[in-house]
């Protein structure tokens, strides 16, 4: 399911680091009555990449479909998804790999923005390969950081975890050295801190405006040897923002990748 959004916090204007040659991709699945909504925040992070020199691929509901977001994915440096979650534990049955963990992308070309099909963590992982080092950011998506769906309640440390990890796994496995997931509030914090900084993954999400340090916790990944993942709730669970991958990867070696 797709979530609310608060706030849309401008990001700072230093001066660039070198981004010629970074490809940043923007999806934006189909979202019903919110898809223009969701299309405004994108807009804003693909001008933002090209400010930075980055070239900037566009892929939005209703044109949308697996083959076109597929193709556009490859050889990704950032890759950055708006749309519905379908995520795993949820209240929908169990976890099947062809439909959890991915993107709800349009079932058919230019047939409007509520037909939804989801492309599971199985496509993810086996028809996508990103650039080394890649980076992926999940915004505005419920399940991915740990939430639950809007005005379903909050779910328990547990099973935030375990969305986490189930989340990052198939885009890890797919080249990425981390996966953000920012569910309510806007990422562009991660864009500056990936092309204007020297920063490591997880400074880079610590430097979020939405940073509050008091109930976040670390746990090392189940479904991803060797990655950590990193929640950060804005209060008692309130999982709203996450991040799972090599967490001491710094900005300057992902643009150099």
């Amino acid at each position: 399911m797709a979530v609310a959004f608060i706030g849309a916090i401008g990001a700072a204007n230093p001066t660039p680091a070198s981004a010629a040659g970074m490809k940043v991709v923007v999806v934006v699945g189909p979202v019903g009555s919110s898809t223009k909504n969701y299309k405004k925040s994108a807009r804003r992070y693909a001008d933002q990449a090209r400010s930075y020199g980055a070239s900037v691929t566009e892929v939005y509901s209703p044109n949308a479909s697996w083959k076109r977001v597929k193709a556009a994915a490859q050889g990704a440096n950032v890759l950055i998804y708006l749309g519905h979650g379908n995520g795993s534990p949820s209240p929908y049955g169990g976890f099947s790999k062809y439909t959890k963990d991915g993107m709800g992308l349009n079932r058919s070309v230019g047939h409007g923005n509520r037909n939804t099909k989801y492309w599971g963590e199985y496509y993810i992982k086996t028809e996508i390969q990103l650039a080394p080092d890649a980076v992926v950011i999940l915004n505005r998506l419920c399940y991915a950081s740990g939430n639950n769906e809007w005005g379903a309640g909050n779910p328990t440390k547990d099973t935030a975890k375990k969305r986490v990890d189930n989340y990052g796994a198939g885009f890890l496995r797919a080249g990425a050295a981390a996966v953000f997931a920012d569910g309510i509030t806007d990422a562009s914090y991660i864009l500056s801190g990936l092309f204007t900084t020297g920063k490591t993954i997880g400074e880079i999400f610590r430097s979020s405006p939405s940073w509050v340090g008091k109930y976040d916790f670390k746990f090392a990944s189940r479904e991803t040897r060797g990655r950590t993942a990193w929640l950060a709730p804005y209060a008692a669970h309130r999982y709203y923002r996450s991040v799972i991958g090599e967490l001491d990867l710094g900005a300057a070696e992902f643009r150099g990748s």
